[in-house]
């Protein structure tokens, strides 16, 4: 009788043929047949796709030497993956799992089986593991190029865009700065097709963490404004202005890549005077001039998205004269380094925009450049001889 009870609580084994009830036959469209024996009680409580495959509503379960028979078709590529998920099947706790993926690309394999047969718990193990390990740039290629297409079990691994947008403690700095650079990375396209392919559903995750970030920064600048604010300093105001200043330039990057820029512009736009306003709090010649830099930044990349010019002309007028005299020290050195494309594109830009605007509005910003001591940047030659030429021709049309 011992021995009886004995056998009955012994756990199950995947290939014990005198104790299985059922067959799980993987084949190949290259004729690889695999017979494992296993127990219909692991496979329907761990496993959806066996559970239904099982059932009594399933017409077409064949017999084979008096065991149910399951037949699974996989790719060859994959059959590997297939027996690794049924052999885990039978692995009683989640903590013994840690030692049997072998790899990332192993594990993302054996992922991928798992989110197809329906086994939750092989899949949380996985993304866990995942999410735990460093990755290798080929198998970070492949962890992008396969997690989108999962779902949400899978979706942790694709935690780096949120962080990349939070705002961790400057402890935490580094990473993520890390996670900024590894995002911008896989969604540039250079000589190969980018890593990270942006479909509806990452791009909406990128737009909701960018909407938090403006969000943290709409708040950050009210604190900055407000004239009694006790409970942070201004050093601590300023630092944080800049931090949240430091992630909208990297999101514009993101942002123009993926071609979403419209609702970052338009929350730009909306708090515009405010932005300008903050640039003035600092009293530190070195810290104003990297934040200014950094605004000037920004801005150009929301004037060539949408065209709105009339506010940030004069502050970037007068702001490079401001950031070209300290871009270096006493001894020459660079202490600034700004894109030396980045005032020709917002020339351009402010150029191409006046000329879009009624001829009134057009003789008043050009009137007012003609005037004001900055005459040199931006230069709107190319505006004012374009504004001669159609004023000409109009009043020539208007006297005929």
């Amino acid at each position: 009788m011992e021995s009886l009870n004995s056998e009955m609580q012994a756990p199950s084994k995947i290939g014990d043929r005198s104790t299985s009830d059922v067959v799980v036959r993987l084949r190949t469209q290259d004729s690889r047949d695999d017979w494992l024996y296993c127990h219909s009680h692991i496979l329907i409580e761990k496993c959806k796709y066996f559970a239904d495959r099982l059932s009594d509503n399933w017409p077409t379960c064949q017999i084979i030497d008096s065991r149910n028979c399951v037949e699974v078709y996989c790719q060859e590529s994959d059959f590997d993956h297939h027996v690794n998920v049924l052999r885990l099947l039978y692995v009683a706790t989640d903590g013994l799992l840690n030692d049997m993926w072998h790899g990332v690309r192993n594990a993302l394999g054996i992922l991928q089986v798992a989110v197809d047969l329906g086994c939750p718990q092989i899949v949380t193990a996985c993304v866990s593991y995942l999410e735990a390990v460093p990755w290798e740039e080929g198998e970070e290629e492949e962890i992008i190029r396969i997690i989108p297409n999962m779902g949400a079990e899978a979706e942790p691994i694709l935690a780096p865009i949120r962080f990349a947008t939070s705002s961790p403690s400057s402890s935490m700095a580094d990473l993520k700065s890390s996670a900024q650079e590894q995002l911008e990375y896989m969604i540039t396209e250079d000589d190969d097709a980018p890593i990270l392919t942006a479909d509806d559903e990452i791009k909406s995750e990128v737009k909701q963490c960018v909407k938090r970030l403006f969000s943290r920064f709409n708040n950050v600048l009210e604190a900055l404004l407000a004239e009694h604010e006790e409970s942070i300093s201004e050093e601590e105001k300023m630092q944080l202005f800049q931090s949240h200043l430091l992630d909208l330039s990297w999101a514009c990057q993101i942002l123009s890549k993926m071609e979403i820029m419209r609702e970052f512009a338009s929350s730009w736009v909306d708090a515009s005077d405010k932005i300008i306003k903050a640039t003035e709090q600092s009293s530190r010649t070195t810290e104003i001039v990297e934040i200014k830099l950094k605004v000037i930044e920004v801005a150009a990349k929301v004037l060539e998205a949408i065209g709105y010019g009339t506010l940030w002309l004069p502050f970037a007028r007068a702001t490079r004269p401001l950031i070209d005299s300290a871009t270096t020290d006493d001894e020459g050195t660079m202490t600034f380094k700004p894109d030396g494309e980045l005032w020709q594109s917002l020339e351009s830009t402010f150029v191409s925009m006046i000329l879009a605007l009624p001829s009134g509005d057009q003789t008043e910003i050009l009137t007012e450049w003609l005037e004001n001591q900055h005459i040199h940047y931006p230069d709107l030659t190319e505006a004012f001889e374009v504004w001669c030429f159609r004023s000409k021709v109009a009043k020539r049309r208007l006297g005929l």
